[in-house]
């Protein structure tokens, strides 16, 4: 792309005509949507302004800084999250993964010594040692193990009998009875809007949508869906002046839907495609990748390391993962075959292409891959079925270790793990 200041959608004299119009009947949304839009322009404005500037930037050794300390130490800020503490790992290890920046050998010995005494003698894995198993640090243990990927981290998860889904796969024995019905149940999810919701009857939302189409698609059934519904859906999400993603209809930007969002229009590309769609393009995604790149770039970064959900919140390790993991989507295109980049920036800027993001669906190229993907299985279904439920106990300790350091506190939405929203204390986006 042309590397001058002026590609940039703030730059075009047009781009503020994108601002919301309450037509003079101002609600709650519209003042909350107009506060939003106005701390975005003032970040955009001041970036026009500094004429020197290159195109952003992003701010690696910042944030590779400080997810490194996170691997260490946590302020006491995060004692919310003590039920969440395999999270804590995969949330950092996963950006690392995509800075692709090393993770040392000391420190992932430790992660992997921390995991193992998450584990339950049922199976599974629990928030934190002494606390009762389910599914969601399973997902979150699991990645982080494959992640890491030595020796040591696999006979952690080799030790374990973390959930049905996974040994049925990895041990070839996924049988229509063993998930019977579940098709089903995810499609009565679909509503009118065209997106999912976390039970039949209720709102569209983000993060199910996803996760219930990515488990549709696991199971080879996403053709089931109303696909052109959903599309419209999800494109509709994205904001057309900060170019970010939003959760809901009606909800403000927030930079984890970068991934929750974005990250659903691989999944319809190659679904669509599957049903013929001859016209669909072999470039892009249908959605607008430059603006999503601007919204994290500009707006997101915290300038000494870590991602937030928007301008004037704190950093966590929750939005860095997924404001990093949606601007990979936004860069790349395709997979190892058929690969397109769209790099806003400097070439410094790109991600680590994430197969698991924009390859799901197709045969898996190694055991992790794999392993990842029936995670999202398990995440999705079982919780969301109530099979199995997450659990509220805490045990008092904080992950890995905790100083009562400086960190401001965490924003008070999307804090926790994203895929039971109605499960958690903190409401979700």
């Amino acid at each position: 792309m042309d590397g001058a200041p002026r590609t940039l959608r703030c730059f075009n004299e047009r781009h503020a005509a994108e601002m919301l119009s309450d037509d003079g009947v101002e609600t709650v949304t519209s003042v909350e949507q107009n506060k939003v839009e106005r701390s975005i322009e003032e970040v955009f404005t001041a970036y026009k302004q500094i004429h020197s500037l290159p195109q952003p930037t992003l701010l690696r050794e910042q944030h590779y800084l400080y997810l490194k300390k996170g691997l260490r130490h946590l302020s006491d800020a995060y004692e919310c999250l003590d039920a969440s503490r395999p999270w804590l790992c995969f949330w950092i290890l996963h950006s690392l993964e995509l800075l692709e920046e090393p993770i040392p050998t000391a420190v992932a010995s430790d992660v992997c010594q921390f995991l193992s005494r998450c584990q339950s003698p049922t199976g599974g894995f629990a928030g934190g040692p002494g606390q009762h198993a389910h599914l969601a640090p399973t997902y979150a243990a699991v990645n982080a193990l494959c992640i890491i990927g030595t020796e040591e981290a696999y006979n952690v998860i080799h030790r374990s009998a973390y959930c049905a889904a996974s040994v049925a796969s990895l041990t070839n024995i996924l049988t229509p009875k063993l998930f019977e019905d579940t098709t089903s149940w995810i499609l009565r999810c679909q509503n009118w809007e065209g997106g999912l919701s976390g039970v039949p009857g209720l709102e569209a939302h983000g993060g199910y949508t996803f996760c219930g189409t990515a488990a549709l698609v696991i199971l080879g059934k996403e053709h089931m869906l109303d696909l052109k519904a959903l599309l419209r859906w999800v494109v509709s999400r994205q904001m057309r002046f900060e170019g970010g993603f939003q959760g809901r209809c009606n909800k403000l930007v927030d930079g984890c839907y970068s991934f929750w969002q974005a990250g659903l229009l691989p999944l319809l590309h190659r679904a669509l495609f599957k049903e013929g769609e001859s016209e669909l393009s072999r470039q892009r995604w249908m959605f607008e990748q430059q603006a999503l790149q601007e919204y994290i770039l500009l707006c997101c970064q915290n300038p000494t390391g870590g991602l937030v959900d928007k301008p004037g919140k704190s950093r966590d390790f929750y939005h860095t993962c997924y404001c990093l993991s949606g601007l990979s989507v936004a860069q790349h295109f395709g997979n190892q075959e058929l690969h397109h980049e769209m790099i806003l920036g400097r070439e410094e800027n790109r991600l680590k292409l994430w197969l698991v993001a924009v390859a799901v669906g197709v045969e898996c190229r190694s055991e992790t891959c794999k392993l990842r993907w029936l995670q999202l299985i398990l995440c999705t279904i079982f919780v969301q079925r109530r099979w199995l439920r997450p659990c509220s106990t805490s045990s008092g300790c904080l992950p890995l270790k905790t100083t009562g350091g400086l960190e401001p506190p965490l924003a008070t939405d999307c804090q926790t793990p994203p895929l039971p929203p109605d499960q958690s204390t903190i409401s979700p986006s």
